[in-house]
């Protein structure tokens, strides 16, 4: 009886957030499509949970999955830009409002909801005496917290409760990380004792509840968060990498076993719906960024017409529109470029084959990292797979291009062209290279293969410099000389709500753990050089 009543508590709570939304079928990814004959109590409450967990990566709200990837991370990161002439503070003109940047740390749909559904996969495992579920639900938070901290920099996480409440003390984000890779080592090490079990497959709209891709996924998020901190603390990046790479269920090296979240298919992908809002005025409320498309158009890249629509400009295949403009003078304009090709089913990427090939040539050819391979067969990898993911042809001669460079930008409209070269970056490897040289173009090719992951792109511009982008026009940085239009903002101001609700925890997290004031122009402990 105790473990009934525990149960209808667990499936409830998850459940209830479904019902705070503003769009009409966010509910249905918090509503499990199996029929309550088909599974165990414990089976309903963990499938509910695990989805709701999933949902807390790439959020399936279209309203936060647009702060926090096509009006955040995806222009940030050279991959979007804004187009609605209404809006004159935007994160791509460092002028945002609170309730631009407020939403990874203050949104209902990431923190809160994550906690609360760990809190009910935890009680689950305990009931089932199975320590798979939470070892996976354990991964999952990383892949979710990581981007939370990688936009603020310090955030509360070592004292957040089930509640999923952030009024606590902060944590430095070196502890953060170092939290990060303990978390992910635990659940490794349980999913490997248990390789040959399987979670439920109606609670695993990822890897169908395949235990060993989960291990492959924890590997390579390890990877990504190693070489992310390799700047700043190398011995630890060192460590967390190699582990990585010699543990023996190994990484993600193929497409089979790319980290997808396949929801429900009852919604619409997030970013679907997001890229297209106004899609009658203006072509949608975000188009690809003139950055990315300039890049293929110049490496005459096969993998433009997977990524985009061709443009309404008379004789021109693929244009980008330029972040970081002033939005007002390019009203009439906006429908005419280039569109975000995404369909309403695709499912949600988190991580693919071609980025850990590019993490290990990165790790080898820059920071002398032992990844067992060469650079430059993980970075030829890198391109093939991705060619092959997105069912391009012509990667033999791309790989063999050693001339072509990114195109330069000239605007359609004449508002917005920028007249000097980006990067004379070639694709072809160069081993005699320097290696400045060969991050950039381990870099570039990375991203270029990583659309469209913008906090991805955008940690690893921080991170690197790389890829170059275009910087904000005078008129578009409206910041007040706060940010540099050639570095970008760095990173997101606390929301305002900190200040007012956990007033002594965030002024010391400033004070102490920041490095610089509280505003886009400070690094994260990471990116500091």
């Amino acid at each position: 009886m105790k473990k009934r009543n525990i149960i209808n508590k667990l499936i409830i709570a998850p459940l209830v957030m479904g019902f705070m939304s503003c769009t009409g079928n966010y509910m249905d990814i918090n509503s499990n499509p199996y029929q309550p004959g088909d599974l165990t109590p414990d089976d309903y409450a963990l499938g509910s949970a695990m989805s709701n967990l999933a949902s807390t990566v790439i959020s399936s709200d279209v309203n936060t999955a647009q702060f926090t990837d096509c009006l955040l991370g995806g222009p940030l990161g050279g991959y979007f830009a804004d187009s609605n002439a209404g809006w004159s503070n935007t994160i791509s003109n460092f002028n945002a409002t609170n309730d631009w940047t407020r939403v990874f740390l203050m949104s209902d749909r990431i923190i809160s909801t994550l906690y609360a559904n760990l809190s009910t996969v935890k009680q689950v495992s305990e009931n089932t005496n199975n320590p798979v579920p939470y070892a996976i639900a354990q991964i999952i938070k990383v892949a979710a917290m990581s981007r939370v901290t990688d936009t603020y920099g310090p955030i509360p996480y070592s004292k957040i409760g089930q509640d999923g409440k952030i009024t606590i003390p902060y944590d430095t984000q070196e502890e953060v990380y170092n939290a990060f890779f303990k978390e992910l080592d635990e659940s490794i090490e349980v999913l490997t004792e248990n390789r040959n079990a399987a979670l439920v497959a109606s609670a695993d709209f990822v890897y169908s509840g395949n235990v060993q891709k989960w291990v492959k996924f924890a590997n390579s998020l390890k990877l990504r968060l190693a070489i992310r901190i390799a700047n700043v603390s190398p011995a630890k990046a060192k460590e967390m990498a190699e582990s990585a790479v010699n543990h023996e269920l190994g990484l993600i090296e193929t497409n089979a076993d790319n980290a997808t979240w396949k929801y429900f298919g009852t919604i619409s992908n997030p970013l679907f719906m997001a890229v297209r809002y106004n899609e009658e005025a203006s072509g949608g409320d975000t188009h690809p960024a003139a950055d990315i498309i300039c890049y293929m158009n110049g490496y005459n890249d096969n993998r433009r017409a997977s990524y985009f629509e061709e443009s309404k400009w008379e004789g021109e295949s693929y244009v980008g529109l330029r972040r970081g403009i002033d939005l007002s003078k390019a009203r009439e304009s906006f429908i005419n470029y280039s569109r975000v090709k995404i369909s309403s089913s695709d499912p949600v990427l988190w991580m693919n084959a071609a980025e850990v090939a590019f993490l290990r040539a990165e790790a080898t050819a820059v920071y002398g990292f032992s990844m067992k391979g060469t650079a430059a067969d993980f970075y030829e990898q890198g391109v093939r797979l991705s060619f092959e993911q997105w069912g391009a042809t012509g990667v033999d001669s791309y790989l063999a291009d050693g001339s072509s460079v990114p195109a330069l930008y000239k605007d359609p409209a004449g508002l917005n062209t920028y007249e000097k070269n980006l990067s004379n970056i070639t694709i072809k490897w160069n081993e005699g290279a320097s290696k400045e040289e060969k991050q950039e173009r381990i870099i570039t090719q990375k991203w270029i293969a990583n659309w469209p992951l913008g906090n991805e792109a955008w940690a690893d511009y921080r991170r690197t410099g790389y890829p170059k982008l275009l910087p904000a026009t005078s008129e578009g940085n409206k910041s007040n000389g706060i940010v540099d239009s050639e570095k970008g903002a760095r990173r997101m101001p606390y929301p305002s709500e900190e200040y007012t609700n956990n007033t002594e925890n965030v002024q010391d997290a400033v004070s102490n753990y920041l490095g610089g004031p509280d505003n886009m122009a400070t690094d994260v402990w990471w990116a500091r050089k």
